[in-house]
């Protein structure tokens, strides 16, 4: 069973989540182990932002064709 489906995150909570740590390390003091914690948490949502969108093109592209096809019932 992949992360995803046994921790769901939605897209737009993990890149909210993404822009709140990106905010942090723009702090002018930043705890280096706490930010080494961020910055693997920040990777994991990026890498599962990246799969989404990924996922959402395929599908796009996916439907996209479907359309493009001549109908047969027009």
């Amino acid at each position: 069973m992949s992360t995803a489906k046994k921790n769901p995150v939605l897209f737009a909570k993990a890149f909210e989540e993404l822009e709140a740590i990106t905010a942090w390390f723009e702090q002018e003091e930043i705890d280096l182990d706490e930010g080494l914690k961020k910055f693997e948490r920040g990777l994991e949502l990026a890498s599962f932002c990246q799969k989404k969108l990924t996922e959402v093109e395929n599908k796009v592209h996916e439907i996209t064709l479907k359309f493009q096809q001549p109908s047969s019932f027009l």
